[in-house]
């Protein structure tokens, strides 16, 4: 673990301080890790990490503080990041425009800027969100930490948890920003900034990433431009020894693996996971990827013992509640190269969500084609045929029946019409109590605000836009840099290199997804690349058989079936759900159902944790 913490707060001396920031720092990283940090009266700002990813810079009374990688383009920034150190050129941005400097930051990073003589806080994390950061209000001014477990050592900083987290953990599996676990404690969004400025907070965006709906630009000369732009991305990403990628066979990890092997003097050591469960096992693709690049693969297959291992291990990794069940291949991944000494790993996450390559933006495609029909014809013929009596015993009138519905949802409530938490009413889900301290429309408030907040008219950008947030920020990227730092590996994401992300918005909507082929332009600009086989595959992700092996696995079995035993009597879930999952689990639907028993499972089981923690 790793990460910046600290507080403006002139109710703190250094007395009381430096007993809060030890607590603080010992939660962000082991106590082998770098430390840097600074106490005060009043202020406090520290950063602790296993890699070589810190730094901390004080001139003429203002402290930055930094964790990540950064660059800047600005001669000035770039001067004091080679004369000093990178916390440096954040100081150096901050002197030039205050929160607006941020916008001459590029890279991976969560940092904080303090002044305490003018009483002021800069907060910020970068463009993907890949930095997590958390912040909260307290009387003396404002804490913040990379963890939000590690907040909570603040004196005035609760630990009590919300509930209505707990219900947004249950509809998303996971706890989306702004919000947090805990009450009082936020999260910052990619490409936010807190300001505390003399007793008063402000926030907003110094980026946001522009869609251009009407670029006329040729997909050759777009590709033109594309490929030295990923070339870039990814060298700036491979800086370091000891390095190594992630290669599923998928398109973004082989883009990245050979587009490395192309920088590289030496073979690319790269690491897969298989699965030994029929529908899951995609290492053959990988293979071939690796073969095609002349890499040095390394396989490890997942057995369902390992799931029992990772359990307690993921628990511990997370501050709040995590259910990406494929955080339990990545850290058996991310382990497998550290075992082998690898230090550096480079990830393909992001690629979907900036060109175009998840499969609801073609699903949705289809849905949105029944708002182009004239209202007349939807209303007086369509609609009427559809709920023609004895239609609906027929499987094409199940079928109308079911598009005319989900048509007819606006996105992107759309996108969440087989929420486990939409298919059976709430009063049969939740306890009473638990249900009546709950805004149950809350998640789909936070989903409207982000589709809505896009710059771009075009409904797949807006999904795009959403994804980059929940998709990748909340999900993808803390699965994944949680548990390759549980392994004690740092993880970077060439494919979210800010250059790149800027030229994913001047691609046009149909060149991403042309029909209903996703990804197309960016298929078609790495063709010399890569493999038919990867170009033309379909998208399978990097999932796990848990539903299968928790009905097999007898130690599995066992620990699923205590957790929720032990999650019934916590008075959240109606113990006749809990009787119907088990149910349905165990009568032919493992795969689907286990999804949700995965879900309850982790949260029983971080609550757990926390509930024994010392």
């Amino acid at each position: 673990m790793a990460g910046i913490c600290g507080w403006l707060d002139n109710k703190l001396d250094r007395v009381r301080g430096q007993g809060i920031l030890d607590t603080m720092c010992a939660a962000l990283a082991p106590p082998s890790a770098r430390l840097e940090s600074t106490l005060r009266d009043g202020a406090a700002l520290a950063a602790s990490s296993p890699f070589n990813d810190i730094s901390l810079y004080e001139a003429g009374g203002v402290i930055a503080v930094l964790r990540g990688r950064i660059r800047c383009d600005d001669a000035a920034i770039a001067s004091a990041i080679t004369r000093h150190n990178p916390a440096a050129g954040v100081l150096t941005a901050w002197r030039q425009g205050g929160r607006d400097g941020l916008a001459q930051i590029h890279g991976s990073f969560a940092l904080a800027v303090c002044e305490p003589a003018s009483n002021t806080l800069l907060l910020a994390v970068d463009r993907a969100g890949a930095q997590p950061l958390c912040y909260a209000e307290v009387s003396g001014g404002l804490a913040f930490a990379a963890r939000a477990d590690a907040l909570t050592a603040h004196p005035e900083v609760s630990s009590t948890l919300d509930k209505q987290a707990i219900f947004d953990f249950l509809y998303f599996h996971l706890v989306p920003a702004p919000t947090s676990i805990f009450q009082g404690v936020k999260k910052l969004l990619p490409a936010q900034f807190v300001e505390w400025r003399n007793g008063r907070l402000s926030t907003g965006f110094y980026w946001h990433l522009h869609y251009d709906d009407h670029n006329r630009a040729s997909q050759a000369e777009l590709a033109a431009r594309f490929r030295p732009i990923l070339r870039d991305s990814v060298a700036r990403a491979a800086q370091g020894d000891h390095l190594g990628a992630f290669l599923s066979g998928g398109l973004d990890s082989s883009t990245v693996t050979g587009t490395l092997a192309q920088l590289s003097n030496t073979p690319v050591s790269t690491y897969s996971i298989g699965f030994e469960a029929d529908g899951f096992d995609e290492m053959e693709y990988a293979r071939l990827a690796a073969r095609t690049f002349a890499a040095h693969a390394h396989e490890y297959y997942l057995k369902p013992a390992d799931i029992v291992t990772a359990i307690p291990i993921i628990t511990a990794a997370y501050d709040e509640p995590f259910a990406n069940e494929s955080a339990v291949p990545t850290y058996f991944c991310a382990k497998l190269a550290h075992d082998d000494g690898i230090r550096i790993m480079l990830g393909g996450d992001g690629g979907d969500e900036i060109f175009g390559g998840n499969a609801r933006y073609a699903k949705q495609k289809i849905f949105e084609a029944y708002g182009l029909i004239p209202p007349w014809l939807r209303a007086d013929v369509i609609e009427p045929l559809a709920h023609f009596p004895g239609l609906a015993a027929l499987p094409p009138g199940r079928k109308l029946q079911s598009y005319i519905h989900q048509a007819r949802v606006p996105l992107p409530d759309r996108m969440e019409s087989y929420n486990f938490l939409h298919r059976t009413p709430l009063a049969e889900i939740f306890n009473a109590d638990f249900l009546a301290k709950i805004q149950p429309d809350q998640p789909g408030e936070l989903l409207r605000e982000v589709y809505q907040r896009s710059d771009s008219q075009h409904f797949i950008n807006r999904m795009m836009h959403l994804d980059l947030k929940f998709t990748l920020a909340d999900n993808d990227l803390r699965k994944v840099g949680r548990m390759t730092e549980a392994a004690g590996v740092e993880i970077r994401y060439p494919l979210l290199d800010d250059a790149l992300l800027d030229f994913s918005g001047e691609v046009p909507v149909h060149l991403k997804v042309k029909g209903t082929r996703l990804r197309h332009f960016f298929k078609e600009a790495v063709r010399d690349l890569l493999p038919n086989e990867i170009i033309n595959k379909s998208k399978h992700g990097f999932g796990l058989p848990f539903g299968v092996w928790a009905s097999t696995h007898a130690p599995l079995r066992d620990l699923v079936q205590d957790s929720l035993t032990a999650f019934e009597h916590r008075h959240i879930l109606q113990p006749a759900y809990l009787t119907e999952l088990r149910h349905q689990h165990a009568s032919g639907h493992a795969t689907y159902y286990g999804v949700m028993i995965w879900v309850v499972v982790m949260l029983e089981q971080w609550l757990a944790h926390r509930d024994h923690k010392p």
